[in-house]
């Protein structure tokens, strides 16, 4: 079977593609894929080092407010389209599959034109515009959360999960704690926000660290690289509890994750996937800085059915913080009841699901 796969701009759209792409590989070893993104997208860098066939197109998304950038942007779609349409008659794919971002647009809109069964995948809440946009000539739409159906029409909806939910599972939560300098006898909870880092979070965290020496839990906080040099600074300056490790990025993260007891981030779609997967409980702080504000409605299909705690970034202070993270880890009870309930929301075998609604449509 030949595959082509199109998502970018965002690791939250490029990460379940490239893990889509690993468990088919697994499960079928003939299957061959060719990735289509943007030359400048984080994805040029990540697709390339998993000895994946990649090829670009230029496109750019819209702005809010009305612009002569806007009208380039039509044009760059159509475009985008044409090139497209030349590529995959050149690769003659089984199926196109669209994970999210601009570059989908005109890929997925391509193959559909051209009779190529098509799939797209959201992995939010509530949708992006490509995504809505592509739902009306797409032949199915995949998606991770129940509250994203609404969004598109009823009769192509599947729930599939995300991909990357697949890969987390059978990691040694034993040895994730070891690579990162976790005591195996003491609960242990996650603080991180993202590949970046999130300067609230890292203030918070900051000014927590004398409270936190005492508490008979670890802590793992992982800041990002941009701001780690900082908070390294400020913390040895403030006295680095034994009990808390800080690090600028943890390369093995589902395997640190398997490992941990509780986690603290923010709600993008491919971290909440991972946690539910794992069944860890988790204080989710939204980032408020995304389109539609998706993240706290991620944020809230976990916490309204006791799985997280949900804690805006508005209300979030060192306080605050400790305060949740105690209500949790030192109850077992919560603690245990909260782990029951994000298993029960994680789709584990997410990509299988989606392999097969691939195979449906290309029957």
């Amino acid at each position: 079977m030949k595959i082509v796969v199109s998502g970018g701009g965002t690791g939250g759209h490029i990460y379940p593609a490239l893990a889509l792409i690993r468990e088919i590989k697994k499960e079928n070893k003939e299957a061959s894929f060719l990735y289509i993104g943007t030359e400048k997208g984080l994805e040029s860098k990540l697709v390339p080092m998993g000895n994946i066939p990649f090829q670009s197109i230029h496109i750019t998304g819209f702005k809010r407010k009305l612009s002569i950038e806007n009208f380039k942007t039509i044009m760059r779609f159509f475009k985008g389209v044409q090139k497209s349409k030349k590529v995959l008659k050149e690769y003659k794919p089984d199926v196109v599959i669209g994970t999210g971002g601009y570059v989908c647009g005109p890929v997925v809109y391509a193959a559909a034109k051209l009779g190529i069964p098509t799939i797209i995948h959201e992995q939010n809440s509530v949708p992006g515009l490509t995504n809505k946009f592509l739902s009306r000539y797409v032949d199915r739409v995949a998606i991770c959360f129940e509250e994203a159906k609404q969004y598109f029409p009823a009769e192509k909806v599947v729930l599939t999960g995300n991909p990357r939910a697949s890969e987390v599972l059978g990691q040694d939560g034993v040895s994730g704690r070891n690579s990162v300098g976790l005591n195996q006898n003491l609960p242990a909870v996650l603080i991180f926000g993202g590949s970046r880092g999130a300067r609230p979070i890292n203030d918070a965290v900051l000014n927590s660290l004398a409270l936190l020496s005492g508490k008979p839990y670890q802590v793992l906080y992982v800041t990002g690289d941009v701001h780690y040099e900082k908070v390294k600074k400020e913390a040895e300056m403030i006295g680095n509890p034994e009990n808390v490790i800080i690090k600028p990025f943890v390369h093995n993260m589902p395997e640190v994750l398997a490992g941990i007891d509780l986690a603290v981030s923010r709600a993008g779609a491919t971290s909440l996937a991972e946690l539910t997967s794992l069944g860890v409980p988790s204080i989710l702080i939204p980032s408020p800085y995304v389109t539609n504000n998706h993240q706290e409605k991620n944020a809230r299909a976990l916490s309204d059915h006791g799985a997280a705690e949900l804690l805006l970034e508005s209300d979030l202070s060192s306080e605050k913080l400790i305060e949740k993270i105690d209500e949790i880890l030192l109850k077992p009870q919560k603690l245990a009841k909260m782990k029951t309930e994000a298993k029960k929301l994680g789709i584990p075998d997410a990509a299988n699901r989606l392999s097969k609604v691939m195979k449906e449509i290309t029957k």
